[in-house]
């Protein structure tokens, strides 16, 4: 997707300030050259990175999580997911989140790929990981973390999303992965 005349897009840093620095987030503006030679003001949220995972509970079926989420207030149906700490490892953390969250283990893992999900005003990258022969096991949580796991046919996942009961960005993506999965289309490598 790259092309030689990317060279005529890119914008460069000229200066830069911390306006607000969170708990795992950063707010910053800077100050950039234009590829014309103006400049302009870009504001943008600076994240560590996270993970989320499709967990396969057999051929047609998925592992959810319904959680209440603060910035939209409401219930929202969603895969597990969760940030990654200062050099962890995508997988490593994938691993950490399915099992801190959902108690299950898996034996199987697959990196499908990765999307940046508010590309115009954040750094958020997200990892995306297939897991299955999945083993139950006692959740972890945070002790601030408070969600409920279910189980759906992929069916009934697809027709959620379809009529806008799950609306989650990431897990949008996810079955977008899934569907093309499932039908064939697209393959996972999963590890041994």
């Amino acid at each position: 997707m790259n092309s030689t005349d990317d060279a005529t897009l890119m914008e460069t840093c000229i200066t830069g300030q911390t306006l607000v620095e969170g708990n795992f987030l950063t707010f910053r503006r800077d100050q950039v050259r234009l590829p014309d030679g103006a400049s302009a003001s870009r504001d943008y949220v600076v994240h560590p990175g996270a993970v989320v995972i499709v967990p396969l509970l057999g051929e047609r079926r998925v592992l959810l999580e319904r959680q209440y989420r603060y910035p939209v207030g409401r219930v929202m149906t969603e895969f597990p997911a969760g940030k990654l700490d200062p050099g962890e490892d995508p997988l490593a953390c994938a691993q950490r989140e399915l099992r801190e969250e959902t108690g299950y283990t898996a034996a199987q893992w697959a990196h499908a790929g990765a999307m940046h999900l508010a590309i115009a005003y954040s750094t958020e990258i997200i990892h995306i990981f297939f897991a299955r022969h999945l083993r139950p096991g006692n959740p972890a949580r945070d002790k601030d973390e408070f969600l409920e796991t279910h189980v759906m046919d992929v069916g009934d996942f697809f027709a959620a999303c379809r009529d806008g009961r799950i609306t989650d960005a990431k897990t949008l993506t996810c079955a977008l992965w899934l569907q093309n999965v499932c039908s064939g289309s697209w393959e996972v490598a999963f590890t041994k």
